[in-house]
Protein backbone atom coordinates (compact mmCIF):
# COMPACT_ATOMS: atom_id res chain seq x y z
CA UNK A 1 0.00 0.00 0.00
CA UNK A 2 2.79 2.43 0.75
CA UNK A 3 4.40 1.74 -2.70
CA UNK A 4 1.17 2.45 -4.62
CA UNK A 5 0.26 5.71 -2.83
CA UNK A 6 2.49 8.06 -4.90
CA UNK A 7 1.16 6.70 -8.19
CA UNK A 8 -2.44 7.28 -7.08
CA UNK A 9 -1.65 10.84 -6.11
CA UNK A 10 0.18 11.52 -9.35
CA UNK A 11 -2.67 10.07 -11.39
CA UNK A 12 -5.24 12.12 -9.51
CA UNK A 13 -3.18 15.28 -10.08
CA UNK A 14 -2.90 14.65 -13.83
CA UNK A 15 -6.64 14.00 -14.16
CA UNK A 16 -7.41 17.20 -12.23
CA UNK A 17 -5.08 19.20 -14.51
CA UNK A 18 -6.74 17.74 -17.61
CA UNK A 19 -10.19 18.56 -16.25
CA UNK A 20 -9.04 22.09 -15.42
CA UNK A 21 -7.77 22.64 -18.97
CA UNK A 22 -11.03 21.36 -20.43
CA UNK A 23 -12.95 23.58 -18.00
CA UNK A 24 -10.89 26.64 -18.98
CA UNK A 25 -11.47 25.99 -22.68
CA UNK A 26 -15.20 25.53 -22.07
CA UNK A 27 -15.32 28.80 -20.06
CA UNK A 28 -13.32 30.67 -22.68
CA UNK A 29 -15.63 29.59 -25.49
CA UNK A 30 -18.94 30.04 -23.67
CA UNK A 31 -18.60 32.36 -20.71
CA UNK A 32 -15.24 34.14 -20.96
CA UNK A 33 -15.99 36.45 -23.90
CA UNK A 34 -15.50 34.35 -27.07
CA UNK A 35 -18.64 32.29 -27.02
CA UNK A 36 -20.48 30.99 -30.10
CA UNK A 37 -19.38 32.49 -33.42
CA UNK A 38 -21.13 33.27 -36.69
CA UNK A 39 -19.29 33.46 -40.01
CA UNK A 40 -20.01 36.13 -42.66
CA UNK A 41 -18.58 36.78 -46.07
CA UNK A 42 -17.51 40.36 -46.87
CA UNK A 43 -16.84 41.62 -50.38
CA UNK A 44 -14.69 44.76 -50.84
CA UNK A 45 -15.08 46.56 -54.18
CA UNK A 46 -11.46 47.67 -54.32
CA UNK A 47 -8.07 47.19 -52.64
CA UNK A 48 -7.74 46.56 -48.91
CA UNK A 49 -4.17 47.71 -48.15
CA UNK A 50 -2.70 46.22 -44.99
CA UNK A 51 -5.67 44.01 -44.06
CA UNK A 52 -4.47 40.66 -42.69
CA UNK A 53 -5.98 37.43 -41.38
CA UNK A 54 -6.52 37.97 -37.67
CA UNK A 55 -7.35 41.66 -38.02
CA UNK A 56 -10.09 42.85 -35.70
CA UNK A 57 -13.76 43.31 -36.58
CA UNK A 58 -15.53 46.23 -34.86
CA UNK A 59 -19.27 46.76 -34.61
CA UNK A 60 -20.10 50.40 -33.73
CA UNK A 61 -16.53 50.68 -32.38
CA UNK A 62 -16.66 47.53 -30.22
CA UNK A 63 -14.49 44.53 -31.11
CA UNK A 64 -16.74 41.55 -31.84
CA UNK A 65 -14.51 39.24 -33.90
CA UNK A 66 -11.69 38.90 -36.37
CA UNK A 67 -10.89 38.22 -40.02
CA UNK A 68 -10.41 34.50 -40.64
CA UNK A 69 -9.81 34.37 -44.38
CA UNK A 70 -8.79 36.68 -47.23
CA UNK A 71 -8.72 36.08 -50.98
CA UNK A 72 -9.27 37.60 -54.40
CA UNK A 73 -12.64 37.21 -56.12
CA UNK A 74 -12.18 34.72 -58.97
CA UNK A 75 -14.92 36.26 -61.12
CA UNK A 76 -13.77 39.88 -60.73
CA UNK A 77 -10.10 40.72 -60.01
CA UNK A 78 -11.06 44.16 -58.67
CA UNK A 79 -12.97 42.64 -55.74
CA UNK A 80 -11.54 41.18 -52.52
CA UNK A 81 -13.43 38.51 -50.56
CA UNK A 82 -12.98 38.17 -46.82
CA UNK A 83 -14.47 35.90 -44.22
CA UNK A 84 -15.08 37.26 -40.75
CA UNK A 85 -16.03 35.43 -37.57
CA UNK A 86 -18.00 37.46 -35.03
CA UNK A 87 -19.85 36.77 -31.83
CA UNK A 88 -23.29 35.29 -32.56
CA UNK A 89 -24.94 37.94 -30.40
CA UNK A 90 -23.72 40.68 -32.76
CA UNK A 91 -26.81 42.23 -34.50
CA UNK A 92 -25.52 41.88 -38.07
CA UNK A 93 -28.24 42.54 -40.67
CA UNK A 94 -28.45 42.32 -44.44
CA UNK A 95 -28.13 46.11 -44.71
CA UNK A 96 -25.28 46.48 -42.18
CA UNK A 97 -22.69 48.89 -43.59
CA UNK A 98 -19.16 47.51 -43.95
CA UNK A 99 -16.00 49.57 -44.12
CA UNK A 100 -12.28 49.59 -43.46
CA UNK A 101 -10.74 51.78 -40.77
CA UNK A 102 -7.17 52.45 -39.70
CA UNK A 103 -6.38 52.64 -36.00
CA UNK A 104 -3.42 53.83 -33.98
CA UNK A 105 -0.31 55.70 -35.05
CA UNK A 106 0.74 52.90 -37.39
CA UNK A 107 -2.67 52.73 -39.06
CA UNK A 108 -3.54 49.09 -38.31
CA UNK A 109 -6.53 48.19 -40.54
CA UNK A 110 -9.71 46.74 -39.06
CA UNK A 111 -13.08 45.82 -40.56
CA UNK A 112 -15.91 48.04 -39.32
CA UNK A 113 -19.62 47.18 -39.16
CA UNK A 114 -22.32 49.81 -38.54
CA UNK A 115 -26.12 50.06 -38.45
CA UNK A 116 -28.61 47.81 -40.12
CA UNK A 117 -32.33 47.33 -39.55
CA UNK A 118 -33.50 44.39 -41.66
CA UNK A 119 -33.31 40.99 -39.97
CA UNK A 120 -30.91 38.61 -41.70
CA UNK A 121 -32.24 35.39 -43.21
CA UNK A 122 -31.04 32.10 -41.81
CA UNK A 123 -29.34 29.51 -43.96
CA UNK A 124 -26.16 30.14 -45.88
CA UNK A 125 -23.54 32.52 -44.44
CA UNK A 126 -24.57 36.09 -45.06
CA UNK A 127 -22.58 38.08 -47.64
CA UNK A 128 -21.96 41.74 -46.79
CA UNK A 129 -20.92 44.11 -49.59
CA UNK A 130 -18.63 46.97 -48.56
CA UNK A 131 -19.21 50.49 -49.90
CA UNK A 132 -17.21 51.64 -52.90
CA UNK A 133 -13.85 53.02 -51.75
CA UNK A 134 -14.15 51.53 -48.26
CA UNK A 135 -10.67 50.06 -48.53
CA UNK A 136 -9.00 53.19 -49.86
CA UNK A 137 -6.13 54.23 -47.59
CA UNK A 138 -5.32 57.78 -46.64
CA UNK A 139 -2.21 57.60 -48.79
CA UNK A 140 -4.20 56.51 -51.81
CA UNK A 141 -6.82 59.21 -51.15
CA UNK A 142 -4.10 61.87 -50.95
CA UNK A 143 -2.52 60.51 -54.11
CA UNK A 144 -5.85 60.73 -55.98
CA UNK A 145 -6.44 64.28 -54.72
CA UNK A 146 -2.98 65.37 -55.86
CA UNK A 147 -3.60 63.76 -59.23
CA UNK A 148 -6.79 65.80 -59.64
CA UNK A 149 -4.99 69.01 -58.60
CA UNK A 150 -2.24 68.27 -61.09
CA UNK A 151 -4.85 67.73 -63.81
CA UNK A 152 -6.46 71.10 -63.05
CA UNK A 153 -3.09 72.86 -63.10
CA UNK A 154 -2.19 71.20 -66.39
CA UNK A 155 -5.50 72.17 -68.02
CA UNK A 156 -5.10 75.81 -66.89
CA UNK A 157 -1.36 76.22 -67.40
CA UNK A 158 -1.71 79.13 -69.83
CA UNK A 159 -4.19 81.26 -67.82
CA UNK A 160 -2.24 80.65 -64.60
CA UNK A 161 1.01 81.74 -66.25
CA UNK A 162 -0.64 84.93 -67.55
CA UNK A 163 -2.15 85.63 -64.10
CA UNK A 164 1.24 85.31 -62.39
CA UNK A 165 2.79 87.59 -65.02
CA UNK A 166 0.04 90.20 -64.45
CA UNK A 167 0.56 90.04 -60.67
CA UNK A 168 4.27 90.62 -61.18
CA UNK A 169 3.57 93.59 -63.47
CA UNK A 170 1.11 95.02 -60.93
CA UNK A 171 3.58 94.63 -58.04
CA UNK A 172 6.32 96.31 -60.12
CA UNK A 173 3.96 99.22 -60.79
CA UNK A 174 3.18 99.54 -57.07
CA UNK A 175 6.89 99.56 -56.27
CA UNK A 176 7.53 102.35 -58.79
CA UNK A 177 4.66 104.50 -57.45
CA UNK A 178 5.03 103.98 -53.71
CA UNK A 179 5.29 107.74 -53.07
CA UNK A 180 2.15 108.52 -55.04
CA UNK A 181 0.23 105.77 -53.25
CA UNK A 182 1.24 107.19 -49.86
CA UNK A 183 -0.12 110.57 -50.94
CA UNK A 184 -3.39 109.05 -52.15
CA UNK A 185 -3.87 107.12 -48.90
CA UNK A 186 -3.15 110.22 -46.86
CA UNK A 187 -5.76 112.15 -48.85
CA UNK A 188 -8.35 109.40 -48.36
CA UNK A 189 -7.62 109.32 -44.65
CA UNK A 190 -8.14 113.05 -44.43
CA UNK A 191 -11.32 112.95 -46.52
CA UNK A 192 -12.89 110.16 -44.46
CA UNK A 193 -11.97 111.67 -41.12
CA UNK A 194 -9.19 109.20 -40.41
CA UNK A 195 -6.17 109.79 -38.24
CA UNK A 196 -6.62 111.56 -34.92
CA UNK A 197 -10.34 112.43 -34.60
CA UNK A 198 -11.18 116.06 -33.83
CA UNK A 199 -12.77 116.71 -30.48
CA UNK A 200 -16.50 117.41 -30.82
CA UNK A 201 -17.93 120.43 -28.99
CA UNK A 202 -21.46 120.08 -27.61
CA UNK A 203 -23.87 123.01 -27.36
CA UNK A 204 -27.17 123.13 -25.51
CA UNK A 205 -30.39 125.08 -26.14
CA UNK A 206 -31.58 127.21 -23.24
CA UNK A 207 -35.19 127.39 -22.08
CA UNK A 208 -36.44 130.90 -21.18
CA UNK A 209 -36.60 131.63 -17.45
CA UNK A 210 -39.00 134.58 -17.51
CA UNK A 211 -42.17 133.28 -19.15
CA UNK A 212 -44.32 135.90 -17.45
CA UNK A 213 -46.73 135.77 -14.51
CA UNK A 214 -48.89 132.69 -14.26
CA UNK A 215 -52.22 133.64 -15.74
CA UNK A 216 -54.44 130.75 -16.65
CA UNK A 217 -53.06 127.59 -15.06
CA UNK A 218 -53.44 124.22 -16.80
CA UNK A 219 -56.10 122.42 -14.84
CA UNK A 220 -56.05 119.32 -17.09
CA UNK A 221 -53.03 117.04 -17.46
CA UNK A 222 -50.92 117.62 -20.55
CA UNK A 223 -48.23 115.50 -22.26
CA UNK A 224 -45.69 116.59 -24.85
CA UNK A 225 -44.49 113.66 -27.02
CA UNK A 226 -41.26 113.88 -28.99
CA UNK A 227 -41.83 116.33 -31.88
CA UNK A 228 -42.04 115.02 -35.42
CA UNK A 229 -39.69 116.22 -38.14
CA UNK A 230 -38.34 115.25 -41.53
CA UNK A 231 -35.28 113.00 -41.60
CA UNK A 232 -32.94 115.91 -42.25
CA UNK A 233 -33.84 117.38 -38.85
CA UNK A 234 -33.14 114.11 -36.99
CA UNK A 235 -29.57 115.19 -36.32
CA UNK A 236 -27.26 116.88 -33.81
CA UNK A 237 -25.47 118.88 -36.50
CA UNK A 238 -26.05 122.55 -37.24
CA UNK A 239 -28.16 122.85 -40.40
CA UNK A 240 -27.68 125.56 -43.00
CA UNK A 241 -29.86 126.89 -45.83
CA UNK A 242 -28.70 126.72 -48.52
CA UNK A 243 -26.72 123.59 -47.60
CA UNK A 244 -23.02 124.29 -47.44
CA UNK A 245 -19.81 123.32 -45.68
CA UNK A 246 -19.36 126.15 -43.16
CA UNK A 247 -15.91 126.57 -41.57
CA UNK A 248 -15.91 126.27 -37.78
CA UNK A 249 -18.91 123.92 -37.56
CA UNK A 250 -17.17 120.60 -38.33
CA UNK A 251 -16.94 119.79 -34.58
CA UNK A 252 -20.35 121.29 -33.68
CA UNK A 253 -22.97 119.08 -31.99
CA UNK A 254 -26.28 119.90 -30.31
CA UNK A 255 -26.70 118.22 -26.92
CA UNK A 256 -29.28 115.85 -28.47
CA UNK A 257 -31.10 115.38 -31.73
CA UNK A 258 -33.12 118.47 -32.64
CA UNK A 259 -36.61 116.95 -31.94
CA UNK A 260 -35.56 115.60 -28.52
CA UNK A 261 -33.83 118.86 -27.65
CA UNK A 262 -36.93 120.92 -28.53
CA UNK A 263 -39.14 118.56 -26.49
CA UNK A 264 -36.92 118.81 -23.41
CA UNK A 265 -36.64 122.61 -23.53
CA UNK A 266 -40.39 123.09 -24.12
CA UNK A 267 -41.11 121.03 -21.00
CA UNK A 268 -38.52 123.13 -19.12
CA UNK A 269 -40.35 126.27 -20.29
CA UNK A 270 -43.71 124.99 -19.00
CA UNK A 271 -42.04 124.13 -15.66
CA UNK A 272 -40.57 127.64 -15.43
CA UNK A 273 -44.06 128.98 -16.05
CA UNK A 274 -46.05 126.75 -13.64
CA UNK A 275 -44.16 123.86 -12.04
CA UNK A 276 -47.30 122.59 -10.32
CA UNK A 277 -49.03 121.88 -13.65
CA UNK A 278 -46.06 121.13 -15.87
CA UNK A 279 -46.66 118.68 -18.74
CA UNK A 280 -45.23 115.16 -18.86
CA UNK A 281 -43.47 113.11 -21.49
CA UNK A 282 -45.51 110.27 -22.95
CA UNK A 283 -43.03 107.82 -21.39
CA UNK A 284 -44.06 108.98 -17.91
CA UNK A 285 -46.60 106.90 -16.02
CA UNK A 286 -50.29 107.60 -16.40
CA UNK A 287 -52.33 108.92 -19.30
CA UNK A 288 -52.71 112.64 -19.87
CA UNK A 289 -56.00 114.34 -20.69
CA UNK A 290 -54.44 116.19 -23.63
CA UNK A 291 -51.35 116.02 -25.80
CA UNK A 292 -49.43 118.92 -27.28
CA UNK A 293 -48.20 117.66 -30.65
CA UNK A 294 -45.29 119.61 -32.13
CA UNK A 295 -44.01 119.34 -35.69
CA UNK A 296 -40.66 121.04 -36.38
CA UNK A 297 -40.78 122.80 -39.73
CA UNK A 298 -37.49 124.70 -39.59
CA UNK A 299 -34.47 124.72 -37.30
CA UNK A 300 -31.54 126.12 -39.29
CA UNK A 301 -29.18 128.98 -40.06
CA UNK A 302 -30.25 130.84 -43.23
CA UNK A 303 -27.37 132.42 -45.15
CA UNK A 304 -29.06 133.43 -48.43
CA UNK A 305 -29.46 137.12 -47.44
CA UNK A 306 -28.31 138.19 -44.00
CA UNK A 307 -27.34 135.37 -41.61
CA UNK A 308 -30.14 134.48 -39.17
CA UNK A 309 -31.35 131.59 -37.04
CA UNK A 310 -34.80 130.34 -38.11
CA UNK A 311 -37.23 128.24 -36.05
CA UNK A 312 -40.66 127.20 -37.27
CA UNK A 313 -43.13 124.99 -35.39
CA UNK A 314 -46.72 123.86 -35.82
CA UNK A 315 -48.59 122.96 -32.61
CA UNK A 316 -51.82 121.02 -32.07
CA UNK A 317 -53.71 120.17 -28.89
CA UNK A 318 -55.36 116.73 -29.11
CA UNK A 319 -57.70 115.09 -26.59
CA UNK A 320 -57.85 111.40 -25.57
CA UNK A 321 -60.08 110.58 -28.53
CA UNK A 322 -57.60 112.05 -31.04
CA UNK A 323 -59.76 115.11 -31.72
CA UNK A 324 -57.81 118.32 -32.47
CA UNK A 325 -58.87 120.98 -29.97
CA UNK A 326 -56.67 123.84 -31.19
CA UNK A 327 -53.81 124.37 -33.65
CA UNK A 328 -51.24 127.09 -34.14
CA UNK A 329 -48.19 127.86 -36.34
CA UNK A 330 -45.31 129.75 -34.75
CA UNK A 331 -42.29 131.04 -36.68
CA UNK A 332 -39.50 133.40 -35.76
CA UNK A 333 -35.89 134.27 -36.65
CA UNK A 334 -32.93 135.98 -34.99
CA UNK A 335 -30.08 137.80 -36.73
CA UNK A 336 -26.53 136.48 -36.36
CA UNK A 337 -23.65 138.86 -35.69
CA UNK A 338 -21.30 136.45 -37.48
CA UNK A 339 -21.41 132.86 -38.65
CA UNK A 340 -19.66 130.99 -35.87
CA UNK A 341 -20.90 128.40 -33.32
CA UNK A 342 -21.17 130.72 -30.31
CA UNK A 343 -23.08 133.41 -32.24
CA UNK A 344 -25.37 130.83 -33.84
CA UNK A 345 -26.25 129.24 -30.46
CA UNK A 346 -26.97 132.67 -28.96
CA UNK A 347 -29.32 133.48 -31.87
CA UNK A 348 -31.14 130.17 -31.46
CA UNK A 349 -31.52 130.78 -27.71
CA UNK A 350 -33.17 134.16 -28.40
CA UNK A 351 -35.44 132.77 -31.15
CA UNK A 352 -36.46 129.74 -29.07
CA UNK A 353 -37.27 131.95 -26.07
CA UNK A 354 -39.91 133.77 -28.14
CA UNK A 355 -41.24 130.47 -29.55
CA UNK A 356 -41.48 128.84 -26.09
CA UNK A 357 -43.27 131.81 -24.51
CA UNK A 358 -45.83 131.88 -27.30
CA UNK A 359 -46.45 128.12 -27.05
CA UNK A 360 -46.89 128.27 -23.27
CA UNK A 361 -49.31 131.21 -23.30
CA UNK A 362 -51.26 129.87 -26.29
CA UNK A 363 -51.66 126.49 -24.60
CA UNK A 364 -52.80 128.07 -21.33
CA UNK A 365 -55.24 130.36 -23.13
CA UNK A 366 -56.97 127.48 -24.97
CA UNK A 367 -60.39 127.30 -23.47
CA UNK A 368 -60.60 123.59 -24.20
CA UNK A 369 -57.84 122.94 -21.65
CA UNK A 370 -59.98 124.13 -18.76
Amino acid sequence: METRAPYVLIGAFVMAAILAVFGFVYWLNNTGGIGPRTTYRVQFQGPVPGLLVGAGVLFNGIRVGEVTELGLAQDNPRFVNATISVASATPVRTDTRVGLDFQGLTGVPVVTLEGGTVVARSGEPLTLVAEVGAGQSMTQAARDALRRVDSVLEDNYGPLKDTIANIKTFSDGLARNTGKLDGILAGLEKMTGGGTPAQKITYDLRAPQDIGPVGQALSASLAIPEPTAVAMLQTQRMLFSPVRDTPGFAEFLWADSIPKLVQARLIDSFENYDIAHAPLRTTDFGQADYQLLIDIRRFRVATDDEPRAEIGLSARIVDKNGRVIASHIIETSEKLDKIEPAAAVAAFDAAFARIAKEVVHWTGASAAMK
